[in-house]
């Protein structure tokens, strides 16, 4: 078995110490005991983590590479990112900025099920940016909300998605929000030859994820949202390999903000937006935009997009899919930025167009392609 590899950045005062913590990260990501009581033979040699790599990356600062076992992860994905930075993320002064599966791993953990081909493939968009428009405001009836989708999906929407705080509430509950919707999207395509797909946010505890999804698919929905903050990556992955489900997973960045927004803690922007969702099987992984209210870089946004699309990463490359501070007016700047494969999220901008949504749509269509 090819072990698998995790990049950590050390914050330490020496060479010396930086050794010393990831000594304590290859210890505590696996055994949990200290190194002189771990027993030789197979735990000593293959279940603890080897250091591979310790370099001075600047001031305090050194960029570490620690290898694991695939027997440490299992073929459980939440016993893989438990190895990944499970009890070492409650450490200060440690930062996970890479992944390399190896392919024992990445046999295990096949990543999307549709990627952006797929994806393409059922919206009926081969090529050009996707344009996802989202359903709100929560208060909303499920009527309303209904009117509003089948707006979108007559003005061209690729994807109409419920905005991700539109859960079970008693104004639009999620089996009637999700029939009256799927509803109006259908409609729509029915009288246009479109084929907008709809994503609804999953809702209720987590033993009802599956049924839930399942129930959205019946209704028609072309995919699901899901939070993996809040719902879990085991969640994401239980959907994306379920055949019997069969659908794109759309993940939504909800709760995740803590763990990338620190300098010397958490994940990067590209391994927790890029790598994690991939790893999990997203399809569509949703991150804030820059120049929205969030504050990413547009380097950060760039990493991420770019960890999505990497041939070279897990499975078949997926969508980034920025949102916040979409509009018309950006749209050359975002193509500019994005390129082709992206999901163009519209939330606040579009609601502006009142009952004349179908043309705030079809004007970010007209503006993508003209870009």
């Amino acid at each position: 078995m090819e072990r698998f590899t995790v990049s950590y950045r050390i914050f330490a005062g020496s060479e010396k110490e930086a050794r010393e913590r990831a000594e304590g990260i290859a210890l505590e990501q696996t055994v949990e005991i200290p190194g002189d009581i771990v027993p030789e033979g197979y735990i000593r040699e293959e279940i603890v983590g080897r250091i591979e790599r310790i370099e001075d990356a600047g001031p305090g600062i050194y960029d570490t590479a620690i290898s694991y076992s695939p027997d440490s992860a299992g073929n459980d994905i939440v016993q893989l990112l438990n190895v990944i930075f499970g009890n070492s993320s409650i450490q200060k002064g440690i930062k996970v900025t890479g992944f390399a599966p190896g392919a024992t791993i990445a046999e295990r953990f096949s990543g999307p099920r549709f990627g952006i081909e797929g994806v393409r493939r059922l919206a009926n968009r081969p090529k050009g940016g996707l344009i996802s428009p989202v359903i709100k405001p929560m208060g909303s009836t499920a009527d309303e909300l209904a009117e509003i989708a089948y707006r979108c999906a007559f003005g061209g929407a690729d994807i109409v998605k419920d905005d991700h705080g539109l859960a079970n509430q008693a104004m639009a509950p999620f089996r009637e929000r999700v029939e009256k919707v799927s509803a109006a999207v259908a409609k729509a395509n029915n009288e246009t030859g479109g084929s907008s797909l709809y994503f609804p946010n999953l809702a209720g505890p987590g033993s009802d994820i599956v049924a839930n999804a399942r129930f959205a698919k019946q209704c028609g929905a072309g995919g699901v949202l899901l939070m993996p903050g809040l719902h879990g990556f085991g969640a994401v992955h239980e959907l994306a390999g379920d055949a019997d489900f069969g659908l794109p997973v759309m993940t939504h960045p909800s709760f995740l903000g803590p763990y990338v927004l620190s300098e010397d803690t958490g994940f990067t922007h590209a391994m927790m937006f890029g790598v994690l969702q991939r790893l999990a099987g997203s399809d569509i992984s949703v991150f804030p935009n820059v120049g929205g209210r969030f504050g990413f870089s547009a380097d950060e946004c760039r990493s991420i997009a770019e960890a999505c699309r990497a041939p070279d990463g897990i499975g078949k490359p997926m969508f980034p899919s920025p949102g916040g501070g979409m509009s018309v007016e950006r749209a050359g700047d975002m193509v500019s930025m994005y390129g082709e494969d992206v999901v163009y999220l519209l939330g606040g901008s579009l609601l502006r167009y009142g009952d004349r949504i179908a043309e705030g749509v079809r004007a970010m269509r007209e503006a993508v392609d003209a870009a």
